[in-house]
């Protein structure tokens, strides 16, 4: 009896052993399982975020195109109404990314996003008409960075509580107060982007509240172009045609970060 008994005792043991093992393997299982969602939601916020930031890129090189077009005193109507300027900044944004935004589901976080930026990238300009087509006057003060901020803000107004974009840079180079980075933001750039060790161009996110909420941020740097030193390089201190300072930079040296979060959806 007592030998059937140890026997029993064996058999219970390593049955218990058995049902941890399962246990564990499923643990594992749900914990990888959960990992994977973890990491498809990261990447479907960054694509969002990335999607977001081409887009403003888009329309502001359609408004940095159009400089000398805009500021020619000559002409008064300039034909850049906000639905040819939204229809070029689509046009750019299909050849950099091979989506075209129209196509995007708009019931979709991105669809409705996108939709969102490009409404605000359209009434921009068109709040803008009077400032682009006025004859007799030069520079219109209607640059590339203007646009960005002008839209920026705009699309804060529709879907602040959802969204919000601000292009940014290091504290040296920020010429409107609106656009200084938090403290969050200036220590990815000095810590990250100012850094010899940081690849150009790779973006950063994480997981970072924003004024008290839960959010998922991106900071997505940006470097001078050739274009951009008429008002951001050499000589240092010469005044330029905004009538700020050049900065002395020098093509390739980073110039901005376009930062986006993503606002937790509340339940």
């Amino acid at each position: 009896m007592q030998k059937r008994t140890v026997g029993r005792s064996h058999e219970s043991a390593r049955f218990r052993l058995v049902m941890g093992v399962v246990a564990l393997l499923a643990a594992i299982t749900s914990w990888n399982e959960l990992g994977s969602q973890a990491r498809a939601a990261e990447a479907d916020e960054v694509e969002i975020a990335l999607s977001l930031a081409k887009l403003l890129q888009a329309g502001r090189s359609v408004i940095s195109s159009n400089q000398d077009l805009i500021n020619d005193p000559s002409k008064g109507d300039k034909g850049l109404s906000g639905d040819v300027v939204l229809a070029k900044t689509v046009e750019n944004f299909r050849q950099d990314t091979g989506l075209d935004p129209m196509e995007v589901d708009p019931q979709s976080r991105l669809g409705r996003l996108l939709r969102a930026e490009m409404a605000v990238i359209k009434q921009v300009v068109d709040e803008n008409q009077s400032f682009i087509n006025q004859q007799g006057v030069g520079f219109k003060a209607f640059i590339p960075a203007v646009f960005a901020r002008l839209v920026t803000e705009r699309l804060g107004d529709r879907v602040g509580e959802e969204l919000e974009i601000k292009v940014t840079a290091p504290p040296a180079l920020v010429r409107n107060r609106k656009s200084r980075p938090d403290d969050w933001e200036r220590n990815i750039i000095e810590s990250r982007f100012l850094s010899l060790e940081w690849k150009p161009g790779e973006i950063f996110y994480q997981e970072q509240p924003n004024r008290g909420r839960d959010a998922f941020r991106v900071m997505v740097p940006e470097y001078y172009a050739e274009s951009c030193l008429t008002c951001h390089g050499e000589p240092k201190g010469e005044m330029d045609i905004t009538g700020y300072p050049k900065e002395g930079a020098t093509e390739g040296d980073l110039g901005g970060v376009i930062s986006i979060t993503l606002y937790r959806q509340q339940e």
